[in-house]
């Protein structure tokens, strides 16, 4: 089994994403024999972001390197998302990994009955840090914007841990980060 970690705070050590999706990775680590894992860290290297370049592949090393993301995607069956909110949002650099992987022909087509995603059998696991309150409020852009676009390249299966208000005040923030700990959830131990 393959889990691809993927991390796209800029607050590095002081990240309450960083600090769960490590959880949840080691989590897995303990808990799946023979768990290999993949580890992208996107604030110390960035994706370039899409341009008309990109898509017409006029940078050989470019397009090389967004080949090499796609694949890595599409070969994980885990995929472990370090998402912080950023202005109601995701990262610009996680945006820019999703350019990657979400790609027409390779993890979605559209068909006379709409779009379909070619991604599936996936579990996705996203770390959610935000500084206030925004679960189920016009203000989340960034729960709405990852769950659609998962589950337009085909990945239904996603799960948020979530650490809320952690802005507020230092006592907020351990709180959070508490019960976010304590939703991670379990691999599914496979039948001997």
């Amino acid at each position: 089994m393959k889990l691809l970690h993927i991390d796209s705070s800029a607050l590095g050590a002081h990240s309450v994403t960083r600090e769960l999706s490590a959880a949840v990775a080691a989590r897995w680590q303990d808990e799946v024999p023979g768990l290999t894992i993949d580890y992208r860290d996107l604030d110390a290297d960035p994706i370039p972001h899409l341009t008309g370049r990109s898509l017409a592949k006029a940078d050989p090393a470019e397009a090389e390197e967004s080949e090499r993301i796609l694949q890595q995607f599409l070969a994980a069956d885990v995929i472990v998302l370090g998402a912080p909110m950023y202005n109601f949002g995701i990262p610009s650099t996680l945006k820019a990994w999703v350019d990657r992987v979400a790609v027409a022909g390779k993890t979605f087509r559209y068909t006379e009955k709409g779009p379909q995603g070619l991604a599936t059998g996936k579990r996705a696991i996203v770390a959610s840090g935000r500084g206030g309150f925004h679960t189920d409020a016009p203000s989340d852009f960034q729960e709405a914007y990852l769950r659609h676009v998962l589950a337009f390249i085909g990945v239904t299966n996603v799960e948020f841990v979530r650490a809320e208000g952690v802005a507020y005040s230092p006592q907020h923030r351990a709180d959070a980060l508490a019960a976010a700990h304590a939703s991670i959830p379990l691999p599914l131990r496979r039948a001997a």
